[in-house]
Parts: structure tokens; sequence; C-alpha cells
């Protein structure tokens, strides 16, 4: 049977074999700096080569798979003085990091923004996010029109 590369599980740490658990710190040890070369890092952690590149693509912590989430937004504005800056601003606050901005010419009296986040660092849910863009007076539309990693 062949194995799938697309499905993925959640595992309990306690349920990892060994040579799993010392590629993660492994990773952890080259992503920080404090070691540069991978015969170094397996030394330290005590795991052999050929087991560190057989689960270095396979494996990763929980927190990073949901951190590294990115979503693009779709805001129709009003034509008004300040309103970009608001926006950008409560999107500063939540702690998301903006990508990308891209604003059409206003007419008729409004604008559309297509707006790409990363959202790993925000402070709330995404639908919070939403929820205050949807309460500003000017914004006219909101439309999460994608997400992914």
């Amino acid at each position: 049977m062949k194995k799938r590369t697309d499905q993925f599980y959640l595992v309990r740490e306690d349920m990892l074999p060994d040579a799993m658990l010392k590629t993660v710190e492994a990773k952890k040890l080259l992503d920080s700096g404090k070691a540069y070369k991978i015969n170094e890092v397996v030394q330290k952690v005590d795991l052999s080569r050929s087991a560190f590149y057989k689960y270095k693509d396979g494996i990763f912590p929980f927190h990073t798979m949901v951190k590294e989430k990115i979503i693009t937004l779709s805001i129709h504005l009003e034509d008004q003085s300040g309103t970009l800056s608001k926006l950008l601003s409560m999107v500063a606050q939540t702690g998301a990091n903006v990508l990308t901005i891209n604003q059409t010419i206003p007419l008729q009296g409004r604008a559309t923004i297509t707006l790409t986040i990363e959202t790993a660092a925000m402070n709330s849910d995404v639908t919070v996010l939403l929820n205050k863009i949807e309460s500003m007076d000017s914004v006219v539309k909101v439309e999460l029109i994608g997400s992914g990693a």
C-alpha cells in the first residue's frame, strides 16, 4: 500500500519513537543557531544521521504547523481620508503582520483593498479581526478570499 504524504495525524509526544523526538530536538538546535552542521546536532542529541534525514521533513512541533497561517481579505472601503490607515492600525493591534496591500482606484466613492496578512502572532482569533474590521464605519464589506500556510 502506497503511503500518502498529504495525510497528517496529531500524535501525543509520549507515543513517538525516540528517533523522531531527537530529530525535533536536532532541528531546534539548527534553527536556533546553536549548531550549524548536521554532524554536530546529531551527536549532541545522540541520533544517527540516517535517522535524522529519514524524519527531518516529516515531523514538526504542532505550534509551527498552526502558526504559519496566511489569509487574504477583500475589503470594500468608502473613500475617506485616513480610512486605510485606521484599518491597518487595527490589523497591527491584533498582532497580525501585513504581507501585501493592493488598493483599486476609488470609483463611485469606494475602493477595494486586497490585504494579505500572516496570523502567526495574532493575540486573538481571525473571526475577531473580521468582526472588528466589519464594524468600522467606513467598511462596506469584508470577505475572506483565501487562506493557507
